[in-house]
Parts: structure tokens; sequence; C-alpha cells
């Protein structure tokens, strides 16, 4: 049985006393989860092991990095890599973000290589794909996704696929206030794993999460959480506030 997932994704956000507050509210949250239900938190690099170690108490809670780079060491200024991660005992790590497709020109080769090495390291891939407004208006966006999918995880092997989590992200509706309908994250979700499916068969689809990401809140994650496709959600601004964030937990 697949996960569902509420998965937070800080981006550059918060000072040191400010990750602290929140995590140390996410900490004492009123929140169900379970092994089949957990949530993720996805913090800047230099609050990886602050996380970890504010919300070690907190069972099927975990910690995710929010990139890593292509390669293993070496001269690379800046960049974070997966053994680094694994060091750290981070088990998730989000790559392919729209944010970072576009404002620093991730390829989808160079996501196969990230979603490569990070399954390398035995951290979970949380594999970002997603139409911008155009295609969405061209009717050209389950092709579009189907490409993502298709140059950046269909490499993989069938133990590999399985330990990647998939998140959909409408460009258009991150951080817009606008959401795509029930219908449309359902639709797309449903392709998804059609794709998937396709390449990888109907047992191993339908056992990998596929999460929506694009202006969720509180006040709509249950009603989107409920189409039989999405299993939760990679919520960004809503994450950052810890009783906003709570409730979406509750509502997998």
């Amino acid at each position: 049985m697949r996960k569902k997932i509420a998965a937070a994704n800080w981006k550059m956000n918060c000072t040191l006393p400010q990750a602290e507050d929140l995590l140390n509210k996410l900490s004492t949250a009123n929140v169900h989860v379970t092994e089949e239900k957990i949530s993720i938190i996805a913090v800047p690099y230099a609050y990886l092991l602050l996380a970890k170690q504010i919300l070690a108490a907190k069972q099927n809670i975990f910690v995710a990095a929010q990139n890593c780079y292509t390669k293993k060491s070496g001269a690379y200024t800046g960049e974070i890599s997966a053994e680094m991660l694994q060091s750290m005992q981070i088990p998730y790590v989000i790559i392919g973000h729209s944010e970072r497709r576009d404002y620093f020109n991730e390829t989808n080769s160079m996501l196969a290589d990230k979603v490569n090495i990070a399954l390398e390291y035995n951290i979970q891939p949380i594999f970002c794909c997603g139409e911008a407004l155009d295609i969405r208006e061209a009717g050209t966006q389950n092709s579009f996704v189907e490409k993502q999918l298709k140059d950046s995880l269909f490499h993989l092997t069938n133990e590999q696929i399985i330990k990647v989590v998939i998140a959909y992200e409408p460009i258009w509706a991150i951080g817009t206030g606008k959401t795509a309908t029930n219908e449309q994250a359902q639709e797309m979700h449903q392709h998804i794993r059609k794709v998937l499916a396709g390449k990888f068969g109907n047992d191993i689809a339908n056992n990998i999460s596929i999460l929506y990401g694009g202006s969720v809140k509180g006040a709509n994650a249950e009603e989107i959480f409920a189409q039989p496709d999405v299993d939760g959600g990679l919520v960004g601004g809503a994450s950052l506030n810890a009783e906003e964030f709570s409730t979406i937990i509750n509502s997998l």
C-alpha cells in the first residue's frame, strides 16, 4: 500500500530562531501520523541537523533536503552531495522542483543524474514534475509531464522506481493562490500513474505515492487529498505556519 504523505517545503525561508520555533511547534503539535500516513519536512541545508534533533522523538515525521548535486564530492562550491546527506541520515531529498528547473536551469538529464546519486546513497527522491500556464492553456500538459517522467525516471529498475515519490506541481498554481480543481489534480495524477504503469507495471505504479503541490492550504487539503490518485501534498507557504501545516497533516 502506498503511503499518504504531507511534505513541507520551507524553500529559502526562516532565520535560525524562526526555524527553531517552527520545529518546536511541530514537535509538540497534535498530529496523527502512522507508518502509512507520514510527514516530511524539507528545510534549508543549514537547519537539517537542527530539524533532526528537534523532531527525533516524533515518529513518522522525517527530515528532507531541498536539493542535492549530481556528483559525490569535489570542487563544487556551495553545493551539497547525497553522500553528505547520507552521513547526516537524511532519508529524503526534493529533486527537480520547478524553481530549480526555472531559476537554475536544471534539465531532465541533470535530474536523472540527481535521482541516480540519491538512490545510490539510499536517499528517497521526491521527484517534482509539472507544467507552466502556457502549456496548460495549449492543452499539452499530459505529454509535457510524461516527457519529464520518461527523461528522468524511465532508466530506473523496478526496485529503484518504487523508492521514488512523485510530486505533481502545476507551476501556474505555486504561490499564486490559484489551485488546480480537484478534477484537474485527479486527472493529472491518474495520467502519471498510467504512464508509470506502462513502463513498470500496474502493481508498482499503484504503490508509488504521488503528491499534489500548488497552493495547498488547511482549508482545501482534505478535498484535494480525497481524490483517488492524490496521495498527499508538497506544501510551500502554508508549511511555514505550524498550526496550518498540522491541519494539512491531519487531512491525509
